[in-house]
């Protein structure tokens, strides 16, 4: 990566799920060659599963942002304002921190560190645990361009990332960071039916991630649009369009939107 010269120390408050995925992505990435990657959790258990990866543990917040040029608070929004608390006095204005609590707002973080403090907002979601994650990114002023390309480097090393606007950032969670579970619970209901129908389990499991692989590769490479794909699986008087029939008769797309908009609703109910 282009520009990675000099030793970087990134910092990780909070090593949990999300945490500890961008971590195994840093050190199985190009930018572990430049890095040196620290963590700090309240949790000792997913301290321990840090044990095995070259990871220096801290043994408090205030510590880790001492000796870290870029801080990930990679906590739950409820938890941020304690732990920054408990890093006062640590943070100056060269250091670049990465919130990836859904809601929070750099206004807020400059206001509980430093007030020309550089921030940037990701929003992540969990198949970075596979080296699949799609993330999206914005900054503030004060991060240049170069750092702002460092933090977007580390997040294109385990899945995708994409800039959007600072405004947008609370209403993107609905359409990567909570959709992983709409999905899943959309595909437990096409599970269970091929279950109650007495379909193995597995066989139903394998094949439907399997169309959701595929599916999901036709919309980013086939250059089809959404509606030609649907048109292509869409026989007349088949067995597709009666099932769209009842999707739509059941008002799916109110259902997303009323789903999408619940979830924008609670991130800025969560806004600092």
């Amino acid at each position: 990566m282009k520009g990675y010269v000099s030793m970087k120390k990134i910092g990780f408050i909070g090593a949990g799920n999300m945490g500890y995925a961008i971590i195994k992505g840093v050190l199985g990435s190009e930018v572990s060659k430049y890095s040196k990657i620290l963590a700090y959790d309240m949790n000792q258990a997913a301290l321990d599963r840090l044990s095995q990866l070259d990871v220096e543990i801290c043994s408090n917040e205030s510590e880790l942002v001492e000796k870290s040029d870029y801080i990930f608070l990679a906590i739950k929004p409820q938890q941020l304002e304690t732990a920054l608390e408990n890093a006062a006095g640590a943070f100056e204005s060269s250091k670049v921190i990465i919130s990836i609590c859904a809601g929070i707002t750099a206004e807020y973080i400059q206001s509980k560190t430093v007030s020309d403090a550089k921030v940037v907002l990701v929003m992540p979601n969990t198949p970075l645990l596979l080296g699949e994650g799609a993330s999206a990114l914005s900054k503030n002023d004060n991060v240049s361009d170069e750092e702002f390309e460092f933090v977007k480097g580390i997040f294109s090393s385990c899945g995708i990332a994409t800039v959007i606007p600072q405004n947008k950032m609370k209403e993107i969670i609905a359409i990567n960071g909570s959709s992983p579970a709409f999905i899943y619970l959309y595909a437990k209901y096409f599970i269970d039916y091929g279950i109650k129908e007495g379909i193995d389990e597995q066989a139903c499991k394998e094949l439907f991630a399997e169309s959701l692989i595929g599916s999901a590769k036709m919309i980013t490479d086939s250059g089809y649009s959404l509606d030609e794909l649907i048109k292509m699986v869409s026989s007349p008087g088949g067995t597709t369009l009666a099932g769209l029939e009842k999707l739509r008769e059941g008002k799916l797309d109110e259902t997303v939107e009323n789903c999408c908009k619940a979830c924008t609703s609670r991130a800025y109910e969560l806004s600092k």
